[in-house]
């Protein structure tokens, strides 16, 4: 067995990323990462006794390319014994319907097709080909675009217990190293070199040029990736031990169905800020609103300086209402957008 492979396997064994005889789908885009991944995989298939499913998914962004890459990854699926599924997806137009970057639409799109393969195969985990220098850009992009701890504790090795990223520590040139000393072909995606993307200016220009200041500066990202990581399942359980202490069960129902948050003022007051913000946080998450700095802290500072009464706006119709015990979060009348206080029965 190839070092890497060994690596990769004590990695899956340390860290429980696939169950005895479990099924896998691997997003394979024809790409270096990706079709190390098929490889390895497939040499450690004996070992797990598992069964791998790799998958394919044209974006249709570049049709010059996506003939060529779905061919290479259906025939080295064939050759290495393993399940070939592919399908083609209509990125621009999900992207104009929903108002969203076609970078996010393209990653939705193909998890989704992940998600569905999986189902039709029994498939308990989806593995990606991330890696440990997409982890460095990752955990800059997540700064750029302004986040938390959580975000800035950059990708875990599994998440939700079923994504799974073997090669999340592993060296982008050893996977190279890999494919060349075992002569494995692979095709380049042209798009990875358009600065238009994010991404793309970060690895091209961004880090490059932080190497000037710090020559290990991916090494130093994920490092404190990784700090964050274990700080961030601390704070998190600190975070779930005060929702269960502060928050009831059951505060009633607000128009439509939908849920009501109130949290037991004094307690929320008496905790550390850096608590309270992550209570106000995970309130929006409960209540389908998307936590921002903004929102957060003028919950902080209405909580601590408000007046009995005081009430925060917030989109598509959700409020907050500060009682004398309490602070509720609600929909006075359901999840639409307006303004005003749109108490119940006006």
């Amino acid at each position: 067995m190839h070092p890497l492979e060994k690596e990769i396997a004590a990695i899956m064994r340390a860290e429980s990323l696939l169950a005895p005889g479990e099924a896998v789908v691997a997003g394979i885009s024809g790409g270096p990462d990706s079709v190390a991944l098929l490889h390895v995989l497939a040499a450690l298939a004996p070992v797990f006794g598992t069964k791998i499913i790799a998958v394919y998914v044209d974006h249709g962004l570049r049709p010059e390319e996506t003939g060529k890459e779905k061919e290479l990854v259906a025939m080295q699926a064939c050759a290495l014994g393993a399940d070939f599924a592919t399908c083609r997806v209509d990125v621009h137009g999900e992207a104009a319907r929903r108002k969203i970057s076609i970078e996010h639409a393209a990653r939705d799109l193909r998890y989704d097709f992940f998600d569905r393969v999986a189902q039709q195969h029994l498939a308990g985990k989806i593995a990606v080909a991330h890696t440990a220098d997409d982890q460095a850009e990752e955990v800059l992009l997540r700064l750029i675009r302004g986040t938390g701890r959580a975000g800035l504790s950059g990708m875990r090795m599994m998440r939700d217990g079923r994504l799974i990223r073997p090669f999340l520590t592993t060296a982008k040139e050893q996977l190279l190293a890999y494919l060349a000393e075992k002569g494995i072909p692979f095709l380049l995606d042209s798009s990875n070199l358009r600065r238009e993307y994010l991404r793309n200016r970060v690895r091209l220009d961004l880090l490059p040029y932080l190497l000037e200041f710090n020559p290990n500066i991916g090494q130093t990202l994920r490092q404190t990736a990784a700090v964050l990581q274990d700080e961030e399942a601390v704070l998190a359980a600190l975070t779930e031990q005060a929702w269960q202490d502060l928050v009831p069960v059951d505060r009633g129902n607000a128009a439509q169905g939908l849920p009501v948050v109130a949290v037991e003022l004094a307690s929320f007051l008496a905790l550390e800020r850096g608590i309270r913000r992550r209570i106000a946080e995970k309130v929006f998450i409960v209540l389908g609103s998307q936590p921002q700095y903004k929102k957060i802290e003028q919950i902080l500072s209405v909580a601590a300086n408000g007046e009995t009464g005081a009430r925060l706006h917030f989109s598509r119709g959700l409020r907050m209402k500060k009682e004398r015990q309490w602070l509720v979060f609600s929909y006075p009348q359901g999840q639409i957008a307006c303004r005003g206080d749109l108490e119940e029965g006006d």
